[in-house]
C-alpha cells in the first residue's frame, strides 16, 4: 500500500566461513615454514581443487584424496609434500602417457588438464599437526561449499596492508545478489515465470528460445578478483536453464536425452580482468567447479551424472590492469550484456603515484588532475565510456563517498553529461561483509547504470533503516546522484557545488584557528605545568585550545598565544622566544610556499580566529553513530582550532536550526566523511543549507526549544558531550528536548497545509534538495513544481494514489 517492499538477501552459510578458516590454517603454517610466494599460492589453489573434486565426483569415488593422505603419508607429516607433488604430476598427465607400474592409489585419479596442475612446485614441508589439519580439511564436506568461497580464501591469506593497498574487499553471495538481482537476474526470473505459466501450445518454443538467450549473454567483471560475481552469475543462469529443461523435457524418461548436450550456457560467456595472477587463477578454478556442480544437478535430473574432464572450456580471465587494458579486447562492448563487480575502493590518501596518474588520465587527460575521487570512480568512468550508447547495463559496488560530499560534483557530471548515463537502480548505504578472517568493514552503495536512451521507466531504490539489516525497496521515476527521489527538482542531474558564501544563512560560519606551528605553541596540561614552572612569567600567555576532540570529550589543551604580546615582554621570556624561533624554523622548512612566507610572521597563525565574544561551535568531525553532531557555545579566551567551525554573535535561533534533524539530515547526505565519521564542511553543508523562513513567534518558539536542549544537557554536568550524545547512553530528557525542537523546525519547512510531516531523513533531504534548486536555479525549480502539480492533477483524474 505504501509502495515499499522489504527485500531479503539471506545470510551466507557458516559452512563457507569454516572452509575458508581450514585452508587459512594450512596456508599460515606453510608460510611460517618459509614456503611462500607463487609456489604457496599455486599449492593452495591445487589443494582447493582436490578438496572440492574429492567430494563432488570429479575424482570418481568419494574420499579418494582423503584416503591417499591418510594411507600414503607418514604420521609425522614428513612425506606429505612429496605425495602431493606426485599426485599433481598424475593429475597433469593423460592416462595413456603415465608410467606403468605406479601405485594404484595414484593411478585411479583422472587427467584434469586446464593447466591447473602444470608445472612443478617446490616440495612443501609438513609436520604432524599440518598433516592433521590437511586431513581435517579433507574430511570436511566441500560439496556444501559454494565456489564463491575462493575469494574469501584469498582474503583470508592476504596481508592486511596489501588488502588496503589494493583496495580488496571480497564479497558474500547475498551482497552479490544485491548487484546482479536488479541488474538483470530479477528481470530474467520474471520472464521465465511468465513463460512457464504460458499456454502449452507456444510454451515449449518460447522456453527453448529463452534458453538460447541465456546462452547468448556475455558478462564482464573488470575487477573480478577471485571471480565471485562470475561464479554466482554462472550458477544462477545454469539454475534458470535447469528450470527450462525440466519444463520442456520429460524428466521421467531421462535416458532419451544426450545429457551433456542439453546445456547451452557456457563458461566462455564469462569474462574478467584481474591485476593479480593468484586470484585470476582462482577465478578460473572457481568457474570450473561451478560448472561441475551444475552438471551434477543436471545429470541427477536426467539420469546421467557426468564430470566434464579433462577441462577444456573455461572462463576468459585476463591477467592485467583493467585501467590500462582496452576492455573491448577482452569482450567487444556490442556483445556485452552487463558490466558488474566490486572494484578496489582505495581512497585518495592511500593511492599510489601510479594510481593517481591513472585517475588523472581517465578523469580528464587534458587537465592531468585526479581530484579527490576514490580509486573506484575510475571503473565507473571507464564503464560509461565502454558501453557507449548501447544497451549494456552496469552494476558496480562503491564506497558511499561517491554519493555524498565533494566527490559527487566531481564524478557525476562525467557520468551524466559526458557518458549520458542514468541511475537504473541503487542500494543506499549499507555495511559490507566478507566471509574471511580480517573481514572488511566498510560502508558501501551499489549503483546500477544504463545509457539514457535505454533507461528503464521505473528506477528501483533499496534503502536501509539498519545498515546491517535488509533493505526496503521503492520505485521512482528518477534518482539523483545522492540516491533519493528526483521528483522534487527540475534537474535530476543537479549536484551540490561547494559555495564560498552562505546561500541563505543569516551569518557566515568561519573556520577556527589554523596554527601551523609544528606543535611548538600547543601544550598538554602536564607540558604547560612544566613550562610555567620553568618560566613563571609565561603563565598569563596561555589560553585554552579546543578542537573537535576536546570539545566533544571535555578534554583540554593549552595554547601559547603571543599575537598581542609586546616585543619588550617577549625579550624577557627566553623559553617563549625559543618556541617562537622553532615555529619560524618549522615554517621556513616547509615545502609549501605559503607556509614559507608565514615564517616571517611567527607570532601569527595561518588562519587567525580569535573570538572576542561567545561563539557557537560546530565540530568538523563527529562519529556517525550519533543522531546529532554535538554543537554548543564557547567563550573567550578559549581559542578554537581549525577542527571547529565557529559562528560568532550566534543566537539560540541559529543553534536551534543548526542542531535540528533537518540540518543533520543535510549533513549526512551532503557532507563528506572521514572514514565513516561525519565531516562538517562550511562550503558543502552550511553555505548550501536552505534556511527556513519564520515569523517572530516561530523564532521565539525555536529559541525556547533550543534553550530546553541546553537545559537538558546542564542536568548532567559530569557528563561530556560524547557521553550525552552516545546513542547507548543519551539521557531521556535530552532525547525528548531534541525531538520537540526537531518537530518545530520541521514545521517551518512543511506545515499541515503544505503536506504530511517528514517521516525520514530521506524525506527531509528530498525537500531540502528542491529548496536548494530554488536558490541556485529558480526557473528549474518552478518547472519542477509545475510538473508535480500536473502529475497530482492527473492522478486525481485517474483515481491513482499520489
Amino acid at each position: 500500500m505504501l509502495g515499499v517492499q522489504r527485500r531479503s538477501y539471506g545470510n551466507q552459510a557458516a559452512v563457507n566461513i569454516k572452509a575458508a578458516e581450514l585452508l587459512g590454517t594450512i596456508h599460515d603454517a606453510l608460510e611460517a615454514k618459509n614456503y611462500r610466494g607463487i609456489d604457496l599460492e599455486r599449492l593452495m589453489v591445487r589443494l582447493l581443487f582436490c578438496l572440492f573434486a574429492d567430494d563432488t565426483g570429479i575424482f570418481g569415488n568419494k574420499d579418494d584424496f582423503l584416503y591417499l593422505i591418510e594411507e600414503r603419508t607418514d604420521a609425522d607429516g614428513g612425506n606429505v609434500g612429496r605425495v602431493l607433488n606426485e599426485l599433481f604430476e598424475v593429475l597433469d598427465t593423460h592416462a595413456d602417457q603415465r608410467v606403468t607400474g605406479m601405485d594404484p592409489e595414484f593411478g585411479k585419479f583422472p587427467y584434469v588438464n586446464g593447466a591447473l596442475f602444470t608445472g612443478a612446485l617446490r616440495t612443501a614441508v609438513f609436520d604432524a599437526q599440518m598433516r592433521d589439519d590437511l586431513i581435517a580439511a579433507a574430511k570436511f564436506d566441500w560439496g556444501k561449499v559454494s565456489p564463491a568461497i575462493f575469494g574469501s580464501l584469498f582474503q583470508s591469506v592476504m596481508d592486511k596492508g596489501e588488502r588496503r593497498k589494493k583496495g580488496a574487499h571480497y564479497t558474500t553471495e547475498p551482497n552479490i545478489m544485491k548487484v546482479i538481482g536488479p541488474l538483470f537476474l530479477d528481470e530474467l526470473c520474471s520472464e521465465l515465470d511468465r513463460l512457464k505459466a504460458g499456454r502449452d501450445g507456444g510454451k515449449r518454443p518460447a522456453l527453448l528460445a529463452f534458453q538460447e538467450r541465456l546462452g547468448s549473454l556475455d558478462f564482464l567483471d573488470p575487477a573480478c578478483g577471485c571471480g565471485n560475481f562470475l561464479v554466482v552469475t554462472y550458477r544462477e543462469l545454469r539454475a534458470m536453464e535447469q528450470e527450462v529443461l525440466e519444463a520442456v523435457y520429460d524428466v521421467n524418461s531421462p535416458m532419451l536425452y544426450d545429457v551433456e548436450a542439453l546445456s547451452v550456457v557456457r563458461l566462455a560467456q564469462f569474462h574478467g580482468i584481474e591485476l593479480e595472477e593468484f586470484p585470476a587463477h582462482i577465478a578460473e578454478v572457481a568457474m570450473w567447479m561451478t560448472e561441475h556442480l551444475a552438471n551434477i544437478e543436471l545429470g541427477r535430473t536426467f539420469g546421467k551424472v557426468f564430470a566434464d574432464i579433462p577441462l577444456t572450456d573455461s572462463a576468459n580471465i585476463v591477467h592485467g590492469d583493467a585501467l590500462e587494458i582496452d576492455w573491448d579486447t577482452v569482450l567487444p562492448h556490442e556483445r556485452c550484456f552487463a558490466v558488474m563487480g566490486n572494484p578496489p575502493f582505495v581512497g585518495q590518501s592511500y593511492q599510489s603515484p601510479e594510481q593517481r596518474i591513472q585517475m588523472a588520465r581517465i578523469i580528464d587527460a587534458k587537465s592531468g588532475k585526479p581530484g579527490s575521487l576514490d580509486f573506484v570512480c575510475a571503473w565507473f568512468i571507464k564503464a560509461g565510456a565502454y558501453i557507449a550508447s548501447g544497451p549494456t547495463r552496469i552494476g558496480l559496488v562503491s564506497t558511499n563517498s561517491i554519493t555524498q560530499g565533494e566527490q559527487v560534483a566531481q564524478l557525476w557530471p562525467i557520468l551524466f553529461e559526458r557518458h549520458g548515463l542514468e541511475i537504473a537502480f541503487a542500494h543506499r548505504t549499507f555495511a559490507w561483509g566478507s566471509d574471511a578472517r580480517g573481514k572488511a568493514h566498510v560502508h558501501v552503495v551499489i549503483i546500477g547504470l544504463t545509457h539514457r536512451s535505454v533507461q528503464p521507466r521505473e528506477k528501483r531504490l533499496f534503502s536501509y533503516d539498519d545498515i546491517d539489516g535488509e533493505p526496503d525497496e521503492t520505485v521512482h521515476d528518477a534518482l539523483t546522484a545522492y540516491l533519493f527521489d528526483a521528483g522534487s527538482v527540475g534537474n535530476r542531474h543537479m549536484v551540490i557545488a561547494e559555495a564560498t558564501r552562505p546561500l541563505s544563512a543569516p551569518k557566515p560560519l568561519r573556520m577556527g584557528s589554523k596554527i601551523v606551528d609544528g606543535g611548538h605553541y600547543i601544550f598538554s596540561p602536564d607540558e604547560k605545568r612544566q613550562f610555567v614552572e620553568d618560566e613563571p612569567a609565561s603563565a598569563e600567555l596561555f589560553v585554552p585550545l579546543i578542537g573537535s576532540l576536546e570539545f566533544i570529550r571535555g578534554s583540554k589543551r593549552w595554547l601559547l598565544l603571543l599575537q598581542q604580546v609586546s616585543p619588550s615582554t617577549l625579550h624577557t621570556l627566553p623559553k617563549v622566544l625559543e618556541r617562537v624561533r622553532a615555529v619560524r624554523d618549522f615554517r621556513a622548512a616547509s615545502k609549501k610556499v605559503a607556509t614559507q612566507r608565514l615564517a616571517a610572521f611567527p607570532l601569527r597563525f595561518e588562519v587567525n580566529t580569535i573570538p572576542r565574544g561567545a561563539y557557537l561551535v560546530v565540530p568538523e568531525v563527529s562519529s556517525e553513530r550519533r543522531a546529532y553532531v554535538p554543537i554548543g557555545w564557547l567563550t573567550p579566551p578559549t581559542v578554537p582550532t581549525n577542527l571547529i567551525q565557529t559562528l560568532q554573535e550566534a543566537t539560540k535561533w541559529d543553534f536551534g536550526v543548526v542542531t535540528s534533524a533537518m540540518h543533520m539530515a543535510w549533513l549526512r547526505h551532503m557532507g563528506g566523511r572521514l572514514k565513516s565519521d561525519y565531516r562538517y564542511s562550511i562550503g558543502l553543508v552550511y553555505n548550501t543549507f536552505p534556511w527556513p523562513e519564520a515569523s517572530p513567534a516561530q523564532r521565539a518558539q525555536i529559541e525556547a526549544l533550543a534553550q530546553a536542549v541546553l537545559d537538558a544537557r546542564a542536568e548532567w554536568p559530569a557528563s561530556s558531550l560524547a557521553d550525552l550524545y552516545d546513542p547507548d547512553t543519551m539521557p531521556a530528557n535530552l532525547r525528548k528536548a531534541h525531538a520537540a525542537l526537531d518537530l518545530a523546525v520541521d514545521r517551518l519547512y512543511r506545515t499541515k497545509a503544505k503536506g504530511a510531516p517528514f517521516a525520514t531523513d530521506r524525506d527531509r533531504v528530498e525537500h531540502l534538495f528542491g529548496l536548494y534548486e530554488a536558490l541556485v536555479n529558480p526557473m528549474a525549480s518552478e518547472a519542477a513544481k509545475q510538473n508535480k502539480r500536473v502529475a497530482r492533477k492527473a492522478a486525481r483524474k485517474t483515481g491513482a494514489v499520489s
